[in-house]
């Protein structure tokens, strides 16, 4: 299929960046695409996901080499996800978290030598992350969390539980976000040795299928001192690793986007009805015209974030504006591409309600719809409706 590039966004892309745009792309067709409906309808992940995932440098592509990254900049990592969710949405999540709600917080966060331990064996997918933020009780309003973290000699006890969490029935670690004594947020990495940690799977899910989904359950989990974070001690540990993957999300989602488009448009020019084409009647026309205008407005958006996010000026209002608009564009593109191809688009043969399905959790998790539109709200008017 053509190029979906309807304002040359790739004029704006470097060498490097469509080298490995082409590198992804190329890896999901040959990985992913012909399993994945299979592991979605066997509600089952990808055998060996994660390791082919750090072979071709998808996992935190923007840690430095030192740590086993690929030190690339913000616009290669978006340009991944895009590629990656072109595949499933759970392919995506899985890199995401493991780059930006892992890697990150160690890296941004931990020691010299929490680095040179977890950073290298999580880049080549070795050791599989999870992340601890959403609680039972506790969604939107993470500072209110329970899990607690309490000095016990040289270390702390921790105790609590996390919910719908991506990769928790099979993650070697979990970087968890806990309230100390003090009332702090801290940040530690919780191995999956130690005693009193579990990790019960969720099952029974009508979306992100291909992706393990799980708790995080810790009692009297000995945590010593070396597995806390140093470097953080407030929510602004957890929201700048939720910033990171927001906007990975903001690119991730076009690319579900533009294969429930381009499955749309290739079913348009060869479906008959009446005589024709069914791509020669007005209301279909008008339902691919709007895909690809909502596309473009999409890519032009994440490519713009991307450069601010290069310059370290990208802020968290303009991350959630873009995470917003661009799953919310991807969501309405599945769902009206699935009426374009009637009852085929509800069958495996075709990408398109595997991607409606995967989206709606996309739209609610790491920031809703409702909130990202009240944190825009905040930033417009100074008021928080929270």
């Amino acid at each position: 299929m053509k190029e979906v590039d309807y304002f040359q966004v790739q004029e704006l892309l470097s060498e490097e960046h469509l080298m490995i745009q082409g590198m992804i792309r190329e890896f999901i067709n040959r990985e992913v695409k012909p399993f994945i409906d299979v592991a979605a309808q066997e509600h089952r992940e990808l055998s060996g996901l994660m390791l082919k995932l750090g072979a071709v440098g998808a996992l935190g592509s923007y840690i430095p080499q030192k740590y086993g990254g690929a030190g690339l900049d913000q616009i290669a990592y978006g340009l991944i996800m895009q590629e990656l969710e072109a595949g499933d949405s759970a392919v995506r999540s899985a890199a995401s978290v493991q780059s930006s709600l892992v890697m990150f917080p160690i890296y941004t966060y931990g020691s010299e030598e929490q680095r040179v331990k977890y950073l290298p064996k999580l880049a080549k997918g070795e050791w599989v992350g999870s992340f601890g933020l959403t609680e039972p009780n506790h969604g939107s309003d993470p500072a209110r969390m329970e899990t607690k973290l309490v000095k016990s000699g040289t270390g702390y006890l921790l105790n609590g539980a996390k919910m719908w969490i991506t990769n928790a029935p099979v993650c070697d670690l979990a970087v968890v976000w806990a309230k100390d004594e003090e009332g702090k947020i801290r940040g530690v990495i919780v191995e999956r040795t130690m005693v009193g940690f579990s990790t019960p799977k969720t099952e029974n899910k009508w979306s992100l299928r291909a992706s393990m989904t799980g708790e995080l359950i810790f009692n009297d989990v000995y945590i010593p001192r070396e597995n806390v974070l140093p470097d953080v001690r407030s929510m602004k540990g957890p929201l700048s690793c939720l910033n990171s993957a927001r906007y990975g999300i903001s690119w991730g989602v076009i690319g579900a986007a533009i294969d429930c488009y381009q499955t749309a448009l290739k079913y348009a020019m060869e479906r008959e009805q009446f005589g024709r084409p069914i791509a020669a009647y007005q209301l279909q026309q008008k339902k691919l015209a709007e895909f690809l205008t909502e596309i473009t407005k999409a890519q032009l958006m994440s490519w713009r974030l991307g450069v601010l996010k290069n310059e370290g000026r990208a802020t968290p209002q303009q991350i959630s504006m873009a995470k917003r608009n661009n799953v919310n564009m991807a969501l309405q593109i599945a769902r009206e591409s699935r009426q374009l191809l009637g009852a085929m688009g509800i069958v495996g043969d075709f990408p398109i309600m595997r991607h409606m399905m995967n989206l709606e959790s996309v739209i609610t998790y790491e920031g809703t719809h409702d909130i990202h539109l009240l944190i825009t709200g905040q930033d417009i008017t100074g008021f928080s409706a929270f």
